[in-house]
């Protein structure tokens, strides 16, 4: 990736949110890493916290970016046949919310990539005249053929990977499942891909599968969504994009630094989506690992991280772990370190201490519970184990009014009759609409901030 100087990175802060009281042999300690980025563009994460969080002064040139949209071509997409025309709509849209300069191309996918726009294994530059070009080139999408969408994503890859740009993204549209490759090459692609440009994953229709569609945008750290009905394309795509320009920089890693005794155990993304980066651990030096966290702009996130010390006496203490976020420079020097925070152990025998919960860190053990209430108790009903799927997702009910996640509440009221939330009781439709089960399972790792 093409170099930061240090006038065009955002400004990066860390606050950390736990409690560091330990009983005697308590070994595990809890915190939540809150990173705010202030001074890129508009981005679809949360609302920076604070209304004195202000971009950093004096001019900004806008990141160079690079974009590739993958549009499903495959026969299912013209069942209904509106189902095509919406989707070139939704490209178009989204073609003309690309910044001037930015570099793009157009995909069609079916068992096969195709270059739709410009060709020739290259990008173009958008402005006034490639964007009519590339709108007059969706012409040709026409649906026919089967869905192979790791050939897709190499295809991206390739294309992405000549850009001499700071950001690097991909769009992709499905409806159907992944039925012309194997799974292990779809997973192929994926750990290809990672780490070389983020995707936006979206699925049109209810005939797609929701763990592949989550699976593409988990694995390239992008969005996932569903668009029940192929009209409502235009507006998400229109939306993706605008988050995609509002980005500045990319491949900024939390490193975790642990003093000799310690371990990381979990390092989970908590806000606004879960999404667990434990396994994607990338060595950085002794006692120092990295974990990827994409591609940022305006924004603030939560990450759960999770270290066991070794055990000490009362009245002793240590740093945990130590917070760090880093740019790493394309030519092999020196990462540049954004910001800083300290996770630390102190050992007490104060019980009212060393017992109480953080509140942030009790908010997010729930919100990533109810992810998973949610797809277990889906999958115990599609099963047909209708007792686990009542009590997982009256679990899930009961998780998402005491937190305050309402959308989620709506969601799931959509599936079950809800009795009483605040002990979970609940009824079982008789019958759900698919594009709700759906929207429930897609949604489902969405969370909401804790109030502070």
């Amino acid at each position: 990736m093409a170099n930061f100087s240090k006038s065009n990175v955002p400004q990066f802060s860390v606050e950390v949110y736990q409690n560091e009281f330990l009983p005697a042999g308590g070994r595990e300690v809890d915190a939540i890493v809150t990173v705010t980025s202030t001074g890129g563009g508009t981005t679809g994460g949360f609302p920076l916290p604070g209304a004195d969080a202000t971009p950093a002064p004096g001019p900004r040139r806008p990141a160079r970016a690079a974009v590739v949209i993958m549009v499903d071509c495959s026969g299912s997409m013209d069942y209904p046949p509106t189902k095509m025309r919406n989707a070139r709509d939704a490209t178009a849209a989204a073609i003309d919310t690309l910044r001037d300069g930015t570099s793009f191309a157009v995909v069609g996918g079916t068992h096969v990539a195709k270059e739709v726009y410009p060709g020739g294994g290259r990008l173009a530059v958008a402005d006034a005249r490639t964007r009519a070009q590339a709108k007059e080139a969706l012409r040709s999408l026409a649906a026919g053929g089967g869905t192979a969408i790791g050939t897709w994503l190499r295809l991206a890859d390739r294309l992405l990977g000549a850009a001499d740009v700071e950001i690097r993204h991909g769009v992709l549209l499905t409806d159907g499942r992944n039925e012309h490759e194997a799974p292990e090459d779809l997973r192929a692609a994926l750990e290809s891909c990672a780490g070389r440009f983020t995707c936006d994953a979206r699925g049109v229709g209810t005939d797609w599968e929701v763990e592949e569609v989550t699976g593409i945008a988990s694995a390239l750290l992008g969005t996932a969504d569903i668009v029940a009905d192929p009209a409502g394309l235009t507006a998400d795509f229109t939306r993706m994009m605008e988050n995609a320009m509002g980005k500045e920089v990319a491949d900024v890693a939390l490193r975790l630094w642990t003093p000799v005794g310690a371990a990381i155990r979990f390092v989970k993304q908590v806000a606004p989506t879960v999404v667990d980066l434990t396994g994607r651990r990338t060595e950085a030096g002794p006692r120092a690992a990295d974990y990827p966290t994409g591609s940022w702009g305006d924004e603030s996130r939560d990450y759960h991280v999770c270290v066991q010390v070794p055990e000490a006496g009362i009245g002793q203490e240590m740093l945990a772990t130590r917070v760090s976020l880093i740019l790493p420079d394309p030519a092999g020097g020196m990462p540049q370190t954004l910001s800083q925070g300290l996770v630390r152990a102190v050992w007490t025998d104060d019980l009212a201490a060393s017992t109480s919960i953080n509140p942030q860190v009790a908010h997010y053990t729930g919100q990533a519970e109810l992810a998973q209430v949610i797809q277990q108790g889906l999958n115990a009903r599609k099963a047909g184990d209708f007792d686990s799927a009542t009590a997982k997702l009256g679990r899930a009910v009961q998780l998402a009014s005491a937190s305050g996640n309402e959308e989620t509440a709506k969601l799931l009221s959509k599936v079950v009759d809800v009795v009483d939330a605040a002990t979970g009781t609940v009824r079982l439709k008789a019958k759900v609409a698919e594009a709700d089960s759906m929207t429930l399972e897609t949604r489902s790792t969405k969370t909401v901030r804790v109030k502070r």
